[in-house]
């Protein structure tokens, strides 16, 4: 017993000594200044300032030393804000500062922020039941703490493998992977996987935070207390965004109005990805050839399977001399005949474009130095024991050099875009070497941001060089990393237990702004058994981007070496993906004008439903279509939630109410799709390579059962000139009463000139109508080839181009 008292007023002793360590922002004392959207506040220990945004969006900024930093460009890409509308008024007690959609209350003693919503509702808050909270400083630590509520739930953090909902979570934010070996307990931890960490969250209350640091980060969710949540940095200062949404649409928004929306890819880039060893791996070096990429290509279009990129991993190029396989030579391995005919025949072979692998080090080869030159001018960035390695990103004359020297030489040869790998090892123990790169403090701040300058570079280098929309590959990010898309989940083997995960990384990037993203579908390392190969093909095609890649020697993770079953079934969801281009498109123009990424985890569209809340192995693809891999092996059912509203089967047609759980059949070639009510899903005839033909023909999957719109975008497909608007959007619009559903297919609008389209509508109903009147002239079912009922659909194909308005109505 003398022993638990002693260990008690220990930890009580402990407890006391931190809080007198932590220092609060004190009382306030005065307004200091206001000018437009800014209001300046001294405190007895710090100075705060507010600034408005937007109505819906605040930034809250604090410093001890009362100075601040200097805006940056790298996580935030806008600062420059209309001025707000605003009300401010003072009593004895507190500040209260009115926008069109918020409240921010300060109160003056202690020094505490709320904010609420126009109705007055309570959205956050630094006080509870006389518990006061708000910003703090540690030594080099600075953090705030907040009210948790009953009820209120986290969504976000960027790239996580672990969980969904963080209530009731602690994680720590800072760039890399799992650390250790064996790799099962190290590098594949899916617990401390973190390769695109983002210090924002949304609040099934209706906000989301955005902590704007670049330091490690460590938010506590409510893992030791239900009444609170605490965020703190390891340096810098406290400077958070407060957005408003309700919905986490909303949200996104907001969040992406700061740190930048996703730009369009080209079009062919929702085509297949395909990336190759060449050959051969580590320890098979000899093995890479022109030759086997350019018969891979080939074999590609033998065997009809679309294709549209490809991308030569890290063997094309020798392994120099100081940083081995972690470092870049630009010299090409000399298994490579003849590089620039390679990429000729490549293109020949109608691949889109095609990429090489890269990283960030720059190394000596046996002929280019250009380890030794960059470090001469100084454009390697330096380490405490030596002259440096890494590229200097943040320098744009370092980037210049790095370009004119390194990557325009393989660039005239024929690459268009580069697989930016290893952004982690900036600062941090790289995957191939045991080399951590530049160390001290100065480094923790720039760690972090490493991978958006590492992506920046060739992103906007190879957009200018190559006169089209850019495209970058890589692995790791941070706040803002949207911008230069696009980035996959890492190296997870082809193992069933980490195929769940990944899918879980899919949507916890989503749901922190990045919808550009991908995986190597069939896992990346190991070989994979067929099924789990064919249930990971059939998430890949059905992902943002379709990324096929993996390490395995001689066989990698092509299709036809996982028997003829894996390989028919490939070729079926390919020509899925290339169907849904049309639907696809539309989404990610809607992602780059809202934020809102095309693989959505159900929170997104049903925030309220505390069904979806664990949801990890379901999501949306777009508006429309609701996608259940299959993650268990032998599985011939799987059980799926279906939110509110009707659902039909993607496969059978059976209609299924919503707000239930339901244990659905999945054969090995069935992943279970279903379609939304209401869905209006435009498909074209698939094809080998996106541009193979012109599409002027599309299909309109219709699902009647309730009344919708979608906005069918089109543009040039590859240029920048969307951006000024160049354009054009079609509107669709289903209506659906008891007398009959009527479907208006709208002339395009916009300054694009597009080709002449016509449309199928495929209106899927429970039984065959009386008849359809196309532009008020009737039609009977099956009497003409143009209106035809058979197995469930109605196919109408009006005689009409999107030259006029097409008006279908059913009765």
């Amino acid at each position: 017993m003398k022993y638990k008292t002693l260990a008690c007023i220990y930890i009580l002793l402990l407890t006391i000594i931190s809080i007198d360590a932590q220092t609060n922002t004190g009382n306030f004392e005065k307004i200091l200044q206001k000018n437009s959207n800014e209001i300046k506040l001294k405190t007895t220990k710090a100075t705060v300032i507010v600034e408005l945004c937007t109505p819906s969006i605040i930034r809250v900024r604090t410093s001890w030393n009362h100075t601040f930093l200097d805006n940056e460009n790298w996580m935030v890409s806008n600062y420059n804000w209309h001025n707000v509308p605003h009300k401010l008024t003072e009593t004895d007690t507190s500040i209260k500062i009115h926008t069109e959609h918020l409240k921010v209350e300060i109160n003056k003693t202690p020094f505490s922020i709320q904010f609420f919503d126009k109705d007055n509702t309570l959205l956050s808050s630094e006080t509870n039941k006389g518990q006061n909270y708000g910003g703090f400083k540690n030594e080099s630590k600075v953090g705030s703490t907040k009210h948790l509520k009953a009820n209120e739930h986290f969504f976000g953090f960027g790239e996580r493998m672990d969980f969904l909902d963080r209530r009731g979570k602690k994680v720590e934010l800072n760039v890399g992977r799992g650390l250790g070996r064996p790799h099962i307990t190290g590098a594949y931890n899916v617990l401390e996987a973190n390769y695109s960490p983002i210090p924002f969250f949304m609040s099934t209350a209706g906000y989301g935070l955005f902590f704007h640091t670049a330091y490690p980060t460590t938010w506590n969710m409510g893992a030791d207390s239900n009444n609170r949540y605490s965020f703190y940095a390891d340096g810098g200062e406290l400077d958070y965004y407060f957005i408003y949404g309700p919905t986490f649409s909303n949200i996104l928004d907001g969040y992406t109005s700061l740190t930048g929306k996703s730009p369009l890819l080209p079009k062919f880039a929702l085509g297949l990805h395909v990336g190759t060893y060449s050959g051969g791996t580590w320890g098979h070096e000899k093995h890479t050839s022109t030759d086997y990429v350019v018969n891979l290509a080939k074999k590609f279009r033998a065997l009809e399977i679309p294709l549209d990129i490809l991308h030569l991993d890290s063997t094309w190029r020798i392994f120099g001399k100081s940083g081995g396989k972690g470092a870049t030579t630009f010299e090409w391995r000399n298994t490579f005949d003849n590089p620039d005919q390679m990429f000729s025949d490549l293109y020949d072979l109608n691949l889109n474009m095609v990429g090489l692998h890269l990283r960030p080090r720059f190394d000596n080869g046996k002929t280019l130095n250009l380890l030794d030159q960059a470090r001469e001018k100084g454009h390697v960035y330096p380490e405490e024991n030596s002259l440096g390695e890494f590229v200097n990103f943040f320098d744009e004359k370092a980037v210049d050099w790095w370009w004119k020297n390194g990557v325009k030489t393989i660039a005239d040869q024929g690459a268009m875009f580069l697989k930016t790998d290893e952004g982690s090892a900036f600062g941090r123990k790289a995957n191939e070497s045991n080399k951590v790169g530049p160390q001290g403090e100065g480094v923790k701040a720039l760690h972090n941001l490493f991978p958006i300058a590492y992506a920046k570079a060739p992103y906007e280098k190879f957009q200018e060089y190559n006169g089209i929309r850019g495209m970058n590959h890589t692995r790791e990010g941070y706040a803002g990393i949207q911008r230069y898309p696009f980035i996959f989940a890492g190296d997870w083997p082809s193992e069933w237990q980490y195929f769940e995960p990944v899918i879980k990384a899919g949507l916890n990037i989503g749901l922190s702004g990045v919808g550009n993203w991908a995986h190597c579908m069939g896992g990346f390392e190991h070989i994979a058994d067929p099924e789990l190969y064919i249930r990971w093909c059939q998430f890949g095609l059905l992902s943002p981007i379709a990324h096929l890649f993996g390490m395995e020697h001689p066989n990698y993770k092509e299709p036809w070496s996982y028997g003829d079953e894996a390989l028919q079934i490939f070729k079926q969801y390919d020509r899925l993906r290339y169907s849904l281009i049309p639907y696809l498109y539309s989404h990610s123009y809607q992602m780059y004008t809202t934020g809102i990424p095309l693989m959505r985890a159900l929170v997104i569209p049903y925030q309220n439903d505390v069904n979806v809340y664990s949801i990890t192995d379901q999501y949306m693809l777009g508006e429309s279509l609701m996608i259940c891999p299959v993650t268990q092996k032998g599985a011939k059912t799987r059980v799926v939630y279906l939110p509110e509203g009707q659902w039909t089967d993607y496969w059978t047609g059976k209609i299924y109410e919503g707000k239930k759980h339901y244990n659905v059949l999945s054969p090995i070639d069935q992943m279970p799709i279903f379609v939304k009510e209401g869905a209006i899903i435009p498909t074209q005839v698939p094809v080998n390579y996106v541009g193979e033909k012109p599409i002027d023909h599309l299909t309109l999957d219709v699902y009647p059962t309730a009344s919708s719109t979608f906005s069918l975008y089109n543009d040039d497909g590859k240029s920048l000139k969307y951006q000024k608007g160049d354009f054009n959007i079609t509107a669709i619009t289903l209506q659906v009463a008891e007398e009959n559903i009527k479907l208006d297919i709208e002339m395009p609008k916009g300054d694009f000139k597009s080709e002449e389209k016509t449309y199928t509508a495929k209106f899927h109903l429970k039984e065959q109508p009386d008849h359809v009147k196309i532009n008020n002239k009737k039609y009977h079912i099956n009497e003409t080839e143009q209106v035809s009922f058979k197995d469930g659909i109605l196919s109408v194909s009006p005689e009409i181009s999107n030259k006029e308005v097409i008006s279908i109505i059913i009765i």
